[in-house]
């Protein structure tokens, strides 16, 4: 499941719903799916695709999503770098990007208007939808391994708009494993709530 972290206030958010309260405060979109058991072994995309129909269908209603497709990157993807670069920086998109997690993590960063850079690591069962205009950049975890379906409105597909700000490079591709988030849990419990 997803693990929110707003390095300015040194705050970590986990569970769906305080997660989801924080992100639509941003206009953002979060939904936790199950996958355990949809897919057998090596599934094609069209398998992925087939496994999520309804899902999918009832997204492409909801946001006026034209086509989907699977994306899958790992380490041994060829030019895998080269194609990170072009989204971790900071850049908007002119629709919406919406991804669903089936296999991996990654980790968006995003700039709200008032300022604020927070992010959202994304695994497995994760439905993100940043919406068109957004600020973002976006890389993957440790394992540089994920599997995505994603859907777009324009059947072309969208590219990254940059915005110049060099933003991003203040802030490290850091994904948050569950031993970190725990320790700094019990951290902040201490520290703020005397527990």
């Amino acid at each position: 499941m997803a693990v929110v972290r707003i390095p300015s206030e040194d705050r970590i958010i986990t569970g769906v719903g305080p997660i989801n309260a924080f992100l639509l405060e941003y206009g953002i979109h979060h939904e936790n799916w199950e996958v355990s058991g949809r897919l057998a072994g090596e599934a094609t995309a069209d398998e992925v695709l087939a496994a999520f129909a309804e899902e999918i269908d009832h997204l492409k209603v909801l946001g006026n999503y034209v086509t989907a497709d699977v994306i899958q990157v790992t380490p041994e993807t060829p030019g895998l770098q080269v194609m990170l670069n072009r989204f971790n920086r900071e850049h908007t998109h002119a629709e919406d990007e919406v991804r669903f997690i089936v296999e991996g993590s990654g980790v968006f960063h995003l700039h709200g208007d008032d300022g604020t850079v927070f992010s959202i690591e994304v695994l497995a069962g994760d439905l993100i939808n940043v919406p068109r205009g957004t600020k973002h950049w976006f890389d993957l975890c440790e394992e540089r391994r994920i599997r995505a379906i994603r859907l777009f409105q324009d059947e072309s597909g969208w590219t990254p708009l940059y915005t110049g700000d060099a933003v991003a490079g203040e802030y490290l591709p850091v994904c948050f494993g569950p031993a970190f988030v725990r320790a700094d849990l019990r951290e902040f419990q201490h520290a703020v709530l005397g527990e």
